[in-house]
């Protein structure tokens, strides 16, 4: 699974892994469903230092989290974005919604 969750009290962290395209975004984006309706976070931070690639189908599923989570009044942050991701993820202007931290 190129999603893995981990929670503790409210806060859910989600570890995104591999080449997220339109191939693996569906799977992503259920278990990312399943795990906000699970927990009901308040935090929910998106690891993607281990994403090795990244398309428009990813900015798709940070986006729908986002709106996920705003809707619940809760907050998301995005960590350890590696460089092509973090092109991605400039271009589309996501730096500007929800905070974003690049990898070292």
């Amino acid at each position: 699974m190129p999603v893995t969750c981990t929670s503790e009290g409210r806060n859910l962290t989600a570890s995104i892994y591999g080449e997220i395209d339109h191939h693996s975004a569906k799977d992503i984006m259920k278990e990312l469903d399943r795990q906000i309706e699970r927990i009901i976070p308040l935090r929910l931070v998106l690891d993607c230092s281990g994403i090795t690639f990244m398309d428009s189908s990813g900015i798709a599923i940070l986006l729908r989290a986002y709106h996920r989570m705003k809707s619940l009044t809760g907050e998301t942050t995005i960590i350890g974005v590696p460089p092509q991701p973090a092109k991605v993820l400039k271009a589309a202007g996501l730096h500007r919604l929800m905070g974003v931290q690049t990898g070292t």
